[in-house]
């Protein structure tokens, strides 16, 4: 892999690692994170510093893949879609002074190789979706998501086996 730091009026890349082949395109803002050989980035996605994208994967436009997000090989992630790592979100302390990274646990999210998340998909943190599981455009993905299973639904529920 290749590390790589691009910023102009159309790129946000700092300290990148791009392995063979990556396709990213205009208005990316990435940083401290890694992507896989073959894999493309399309316009207007945030890739947060320790987020990991696999090989030959697809990551659609819109997307917000944050901070503790590792997805494997031959993953499909379509428009719009967005992850979380924190599950008690807060501005600021009791005291109202503003919160810091001391003030949360990071909460790491698993995508295993194969699995294709549809758009506009919700990604709440600390969970696994399995190899080649299929999540509905639209849902609220709340717990593990088994391999070779299609879930859909706010919040997502099992549909079929696939």
């Amino acid at each position: 892999m290749e590390t790589i730091t691009i910023n102009n009026d159309k790129q946000s890349l700092n300290n990148v690692q791009v392995g063979s082949n990556v396709r990213i395109f205009n208005f990316v803002n990435a940083y401290g994170c890694s992507i896989g050989d073959n894999s493309k980035v399309g316009a207007f996605v945030e890739i947060q510093r320790g987020a990991t994208i696999g090989k030959n994967c697809k990551i659609s436009s819109h997307t917000f893949i944050c901070d503790g997000v590792h997805i494997e090989d031959n993953v499909f992630i379509g428009h719009g879609v967005m992850f979380t790592n924190d599950l008690l979100p807060r501005a600021t302390r009791p005291d109202g002074t503003p919160q810091t990274e001391e003030d949360w646990k990071l909460i790491e999210t698993y995508v295993k190789k194969g699995a294709s998340i549809g758009s506009n998909a919700t990604i709440l943190c600390g969970i696994t979706i399995g190899e080649n599981a299929l999540i509905g455009a639209g849902a609220v993905v709340t717990k593990d998501v088994a391999p070779n299973t299609v879930v859909a639904g706010s919040p997502a529920k099992f549909f079929k086996n696939i």
